[in-house]
């Protein structure tokens, strides 16, 4: 089992999928968790969840879009569990999805606010805490979609695109300063992002039958090894859950 004992976490877009499982293998693992998501009812029961299991949790408010949301947030994390050890940037959106010539200039960019800002803004705020502790950890939700283009995608994929940037130039930037960043490109998940995908009928991911997905839990699995002992090799990487070696390493196989 991943020790974690003593760290604390941001997870953000934690009310379900990716997130609330993420949250909670964090918590398993020892560290305490600050829950992050627009609305907060789930990410309130997510975090009552691990209470009761014996884990140290709290929820909060956010929207990642702002930066003022995030920077209360980390404070917050800072005051409830002593600092500021890892952030999972997991916040993000697909719909609409539409072609280039048709898509509503404002749906296009509040894609980009969520997904590229929202990055930017967590690291923004905690890259400071890690560089000055000289230690802690940045882990962003990646996509295959940052280096393939998809019909439908456009927003999603230039701003998974400019994340994978973000991961590369934080970690030259902040690597030599102790702080490990890499991106997890989990593949399909099973969450509510691909009931968005599958309604649309666009591309050949919405021909996916749910069962083709994997469980979050695994992405989850793989997100607490990034943040454990093991993985300072692959600091500054974008680490694919897709190949068997991969999940053999993370402890899926």
């Amino acid at each position: 089992m991943i020790d974690l004992s003593g760290k604390a976490a941001i997870v953000t877009g934690a009310s379900r999928g990716i997130g609330a499982a993420a949250a909670a293998e964090l918590a398993h693992c020892g560290a305490s968790v600050l829950l992050l998501a627009r609305s907060t009812a789930e990410i309130e029961a997510n975090a009552a969840a691990i209470r009761e299991a014996g884990g140290r949790a709290e929820a909060m408010s956010c929207d990642v879009s702002e930066f003022a949301e995030v920077a209360a947030a980390v404070e917050r994390c800072k005051e409830a569990f002593g600092g500021v050890d890892i952030l999972v940037n997991n916040a993000g959106v697909i719909d609409p999805v539409s072609h280039l010539g048709e898509i509503d200039p404002a749906d296009w960019g509040r894609v980009l606010d969520i997904n590229t800002k929202g990055v930017f803004y967590g690291m923004r705020a905690t890259l400071p805490i890690m560089a000055a502790q000289e230690s802690g950890v940045i882990v962003n939700i990646s996509s295959g979609a940052a280096t393939n283009a998809l019909e439908g995608w456009s927003h999603y994929c230039a701003s998974k695109a400019a994340a994978l940037m973000l991961t590369r130039c934080a970690h030259k930037e902040y690597g030599p300063k102790g702080v490990r960043v890499v991106g997890l490109s989990p593949g399909t998940v099973a969450t509510e992002m691909q009931r968005v995908i599958k309604a649309s009928g666009v591309n050949p991911v919405s021909q996916l039958e749910w069962e083709d997905h994997i469980p979050p839990e695994w992405p989850a699995r793989a997100i607490a090894y990034l943040c454990g002992p093991d993985a300072d090799d692959l600091a500054g990487a974008d680490f694919s859950l897709r190949p068997e070696e991969s999940r053999r390493r993370v402890g899926l196989i």
